[in-house]
């Protein structure tokens, strides 16, 4: 859909991104970091959504929008579909990826270790999550635009799968 920025650029500028506000801005405030993070994710599927559905009908139920994030949306950003999506069918959405491009040059091992963390586990694991909240911006923005308010979080059980829970809000 016209303009494209290359895969390089964009995981520089996302790695960039988390670098910078979870190690120089609010180094000691990893919560807020991780709110700014999301708001930038907002702001960017926000305005992704508006214009990958300028020409399309308005979705009638929250399942065929779901579902334009499983296979267009995300087709445009990352070139590829979801793998899965489950539904309770109450509100509850499950997006799964199971090589999602920006957790895929990650281990366990390299975060572990990275700036002399002292607990690795939780460290490791935070700074995974980091990650994560951008996309999940992304996905929360862009649903939020086509009439859809949500919260979406995220859960890594194997690196590079990542699933994306959205909890559709009445």
């Amino acid at each position: 859909m016209g303009r494209e920025v290359s895969k390089s650029c964009m995981d520089g500028l996302v790695t960039e991104m988390v670098s910078s506000y979870c190690t120089r801005f609010y180094s000691n405030k990893p919560e807020l970091a991780a709110r700014r993070i999301e708001a930038i994710g907002y702001q960017v599927g926000h305005q992704l959504s508006e214009r990958y559905t300028i020409e399309r009908p308005r979705f009638t139920d929250h399942l065929e929008a779901i579902k334009f994030i499983c296979k267009d949306f995300w087709s445009e950003l990352f070139k590829k579909q979801i793998d899965n999506l489950k539904t309770n069918h109450r509100g509850t959405f499950v997006l799964q990826d199971n090589k999602f491009p920006w957790l895929s040059r990650m281990s366990g091992d390299d975060l572990s270790v990275e700036n002399g963390m002292e607990d690795p586990e939780s460290k490791g694991a935070q700074a995974m999550s980091m990650y994560c909240y951008f996309p999940c911006g992304i996905i929360r923005g862009a649903l939020s635009n086509l009439g859809i308010p949500c919260a979406v979080s995220a859960d890594i059980s194997s690196l590079p799968a990542c699933s994306f829970v959205i909890s559709v809000k009445a």
